[in-house]
């Protein structure tokens, strides 16, 4: 092939990157460089979404656990281990960040640490059992989430430099929608039963590992713009970021409310599960329904971000609170465990949360100083961390008293996350 060959065949990609983001987004003529960024993170963040439904904690891992014979508490620590690893180092994360210029590779060594991670898991599904398996899945898990919450506090930083105010909603919700149908035929397979063998899920986890190995060999190909580096970072100034930005206080507010949206499904199993249904398949219907939800809803969400993020966090919050106000009125009724309440239901709560997700990522982004988000990010991160273990903490009290309660509970934050919500200034610029 000839220089002149070559060249008109770089220029016929960059036309059909730009044309394809174009629709993507809805930009009428993107830059080639940001079509082509836009791309790479699409096609990253949907290899890491599917690897999270593969390897997920409230299902795959707990799963995995009885069958090799775990003590029940220490598949009772995976979500917390999860969920408060990924989020309370972001604190640290941030500093390392600051002190990058390009902070797509912190990324990538996140994505890479997970898929390492992965492989430890399905290595100790296979070889161990009993309590030693738990400990060392316990621990490869704690190593998984730190090298996520990495990915979490660098992401914001490198979409906000490499793609427009308002694209970003578009391409972190279309990730969302692609990653949903690979999670989808997981879920219908666990539903189906024909996953019931500890062979076939060790694969999926180790598949999960190939997909973030994959995702950091893409990410790494974004072309960042260099970034100032701030020589004495350290760790961020938690308190004083809190006191200065009376907005970022009333975000993380009604984030914290919204916590309601992550936390609330495991008990609508629960009342799903008390008319006899199998545990597995009970909880394979919360992956569909998630799957399902994503799938037809994050990128509509991403895109209504984009115009304004503060109407997706509202809107989020009412339909949870109708949701899960629906499931109590079921309860009440005595249909909470007919087959078809708990999947509706389902289905409806994990359309706001993924609403949530999208319009709480996309508000940061877009709130946020340009210099200073990773900062933002690792400071709300943390905020929310301790929120979600305060939270969780309470919802199990009123779990004690019933499933009920605690969804009572719930339903009143959405409600007043989705009020609150309202109340936050309009970020994006249309």
């Amino acid at each position: 092939m000839t220089a002149t060959d070559e060249h008109a065949a770089t220029s016929a990609a960059a036309t059909r990157a730009s044309a394809l983001f174009g629709r993507i987004s809805g930009a009428e003529h993107p830059d080639p460089k940001e079509a082509r960024n836009g791309l790479r993170i699409v096609a990253s963040l949907s290899l890491t979404k599917v690897s999270d439904g593969l390897i997920d904690p409230k299902l795959v891992l707990s799963w995995l656990m009885t069958a090799l014979g775990a003590p029940g508490a220490l598949a009772s620590a995976l979500v917390p281990i999860r969920e408060a690893g990924a989020l309370l180092p972001q604190v640290a994360f941030a500093g390392l960040v600051d002190r990058t210029r390009h902070r797509k590779r912190i990324w990538a060594a996140g994505a890479v640490g997970q898929g390492v991670s992965a492989f430890g898991i399905a290595l100790a599904g296979l070889l161990l059992e009993g309590t030693a398996a738990g400990l060392a899945i316990c621990i490869l898990l704690a190593c998984l989430a730190v090298s996520r919450a990495a990915c979490s506090v660098s992401t914001k930083d490198v979409l906000g430099r490499t793609v427009a105010e308002t694209r970003r909603g578009a391409v972190t919700g279309l990730a969302g929608s692609v990653a949903s149908v690979g999670v989808v035929i997981f879920a219908l397979l666990l539903v189906s039963g024909l996953l019931q063998d500890r062979g076939p899920v060790l694969i999926a986890i180790a598949l999960a590992g190939v997909f973030w190995l994959s995702a950091a060999a893409i990410f790494s190909r974004i072309e960042e713009p260099e970034a100032e580096v701030s020589a004495g970072a350290g760790l961020p100034p938690v308190l004083s970021v809190l006191r200065q930005d009376p907005l970022l206080r009333r975000f993380i507010l009604v984030r914290g409310l919204l916590v309601s949206t992550a936390l609330a499904p495991p008990w609508i199993v629960v009342l799903t599960s008390e008319g006899g249904d199998n545990l597995l398949s009970a909880l394979g219907a919360l992956v569909l329904a998630s799957a399902a939800a994503s799938f037809v809803s994050s990128f509509v969400w991403g895109r209504l971000a984009d115009r304004s993020s503060r109407l997706v966090l509202a809107l989020s919050g009412g339909t949870a609170a109708a949701a899960l106000a629906i499931m109590l009125g079921l309860a009440a009724a005595g249909l909470s465990s007919t087959v078809w309440a708990g999947p509706a239901v389902l289905f409806g709560l994990m359309l706001a949360y993924h609403g949530v997700r999208q319009g709480r990522s996309t508000y940061l982004v877009d709130m946020s100083p340009e210099s200073d988000r990773a900062t933002y990010a690792a400071v709300a991160n943390l905020s929310i961390g301790l929120i979600l273990l305060a939270v969780g903490a309470l919802g199990g009290g009123l779990g004690m008293v019933g499933a009920t309660w605690a969804l009572a509970g719930f339903t009143a934050m959405a409600a007043a996350g989705g009020a609150m919500a309202m109340t936050l200034r309009e970020v994006e610029s249309v």
